[in-house]
């Protein structure tokens, strides 16, 4: 019999899940609370709901289009390399469109529990009790598996202050920020020092808090700063130098765009200790001076903030709190999966050890990589579905406890302690680790002597996804033309006075 899937979320990780679940003819359910796809993705004006997110009006991705795309649907060629929320939407849209997505569907289906069916040991079932939000109406259905889409960005962390509750003005999440309306010619304290803290503060022209590294969209000589970077050239350089080795050259890096010290942002730890903070207009903002540098808020007062080292008031209208999210699952028992200070104990940040069978519940995307996280949600997808077929096979609990015990040592080891460095990952060697449990791992060394110029691409060049559709379950015709061509579609982009060229 055809397998059923439900799958929790029509956002970009439920609809490359779909994906990998219709290529082995399996029936994906997909649940979603909204009535549309995309996620957080789908700019929504008047969306202010604690667990449904969306970026703001102007948001544009912090990472290229082909460091970002799928393993087998290559973005137009004429997209711009970084693109705007809006265009980013009709991409996954067309992606769901090649394989029917819409119509697995469930829209308006809110998840209210999982539980182990009756005879899970056996056969790994699951329980899946929703509610209809159109009639209200509740209802319960067993599933031979389930895949938890819902991403990392939903539920807001607020931090709070001394004397918050004193304070006048509007206090609010990066969360339910959509656009700068409402905030002409105010004074905004933007807190934290993240992607989302530092688009407001550009958006508002505003005051952040101090410390992190700041890297840029546009890398050298133009080309996108992520395709630049992630290459296995550089993978395998970083893995035989020492760290600090390889923090002093990327520091020096950025440096060379503004100095950190000089403009107070400069932190105590190493440019590889945090997740890589993307932003071109910062500095720009700040040598214009309608973006001021201070250290934390002390506490706040009745019409403002007093920042520590000052005593002087600095009057504002409003706080806007970049704080970061946390991550928890209501329709899941503790009792199944703890989330302790924004951590899971996940074998590869997607499987829960302690239960037999391990395989048929998976967690898709609930990764931060220092690049793209679609491709790997892909690869996730993937590697569940060659599980759920009986073609592969998780090892024992007590393997799986290990690995997850080295990693959090690794992170411990690298991250500064914080809640936004729970679930870290090294996006090429992950990716290859990922690649190698579907069995699509490209034979890199060999095609050195049997096609020389896709060896040179794949060291050379972007580290793209493609790669992984050259051999292995469902493998693609055109993935060696998408793959040398990449660097073609990066550099078209930019030619936008000139007709496009189609590739193969």
């Amino acid at each position: 019999m055809t397998k059923r899937i439900a799958i929790i979320g029509a956002g970009v990780c439920g609809i490359t899940s779909a994906k990998a679940c219709v290529e082995q003819n399996f029936e994906p359910v997909i649940f979603e609370k909204t009535d549309y796809t995309c996620g957080l993705w789908r700019y929504q004006e008047n969306l202010d709901e604690d667990g449904i997110a969306s970026v703001m009006k102007s948001t544009v991705i912090n990472t290229s289009k082909e460091i970002s795309a799928f393993s087998d649907f290559p973005p137009p060629i004429e997209l711009s390399n970084y693109m705007h929320n809006s265009k980013l939407c009709a991409y996954f849209d067309s992606y769901g469109e090649s394989f029917g997505f819409k119509k697995y569907v469930r829209f308006r289906h809110e998840i209210l529990s999982l539980e182990l069916a009756d005879d899970f040991i056996k056969t790994g079932r699951w329980k899946v009790t929703y509610k209809n939000l159109n009639n209200g109406e509740q209802t319960m259905e067993i599933f031979d598996g389930v895949m938890v889409c819902i991403g990392h960005h939903s539920k807001p962390y607020y931090a709070t202050f001394p004397g918050q509750e004193k304070f006048k003005g509007t206090i609010m999440h990066t969360h339910s920020l959509k656009h700068a309306k409402g905030f002409e010619d105010k004074t905004v304290v933007v807190v934290g020092i993240g992607n989302s803290s530092l688009d407001a503060s550009v958006e508002l022209a505003t005051v952040t808090k101090q410390g992190a590294w700041i890297s840029k969209r546009v890398g050298s000589n133009g080309i996108p700063g992520d395709a630049e970077f992630i290459r296995r050239y550089v993978s395998y350089i970083t893995n035989i130098l020492p760290y600090n080795v390889i923090c002093n050259i990327y520091e020096n890096k950025l440096n060379a765009n503004f100095d950190h010290e000089l403009y107070q942002l400069k932190p105590k730890h190493r440019v590889f200790s945090q997740h890589v903070t993307i932003n071109d207009a910062l500095a720009n903002r700040i040598l214009s001076g309608v973006v001021v540098i201070k250290s934390d808020i002390e506490r706040f007062t009745a019409d403002g903030v007093v920042f520590k080292g000052e005593t002087k008031v600095t009057k504002c209208d409003a706080v806007i709190l970049g704080t970061g999210y946390r991550f928890d699952y209501p329709f899941l028992s503790q009792d199944i999966l703890p989330v302790i200070n924004n951590a899971t104990r996940l074998y590869k940040f997607q499987f829960i050890p302690n239960i037999k069978p391990a395989h048929t519940l998976a967690f898709i995307g609930l990764i931060q990589p220092i690049g793209a996280i679609f491709p790997i949600a892909e690869l996730q997808a993937r590697w569940y579905a060659q599980l759920m077929l009986g073609n592969k096979r998780l090892p024992t609990s007590t393997v799986m406890n290990a690995d997850i015990d080295r990693r959090l040592v690794k992170m411990h080891k690298q991250y500064y302690g914080s809640n936004r460095h729970t679930i870290q990952v090294d996006f090429i060697p992950f990716m290859d680790e990922l690649a190698t449990e579907v069995g699509c791992m490209p034979p890199v060394w060999k095609y050195l002597f049997t096609d020389p110029k896709l060896f040179r691409t794949l060291l050379m060049e972007p580290s793209v996804a493609y790669q992984y559709r050259l051999v292995g379950p469902n493998s693609w015709k055109g993935a060696r033309d998408a793959q040398i061509h990449a660097i073609d579609r990066i550099q078209t982009a930019l030619t936008t006075n000139k007709v496009y060229a189609k590739t193969e």
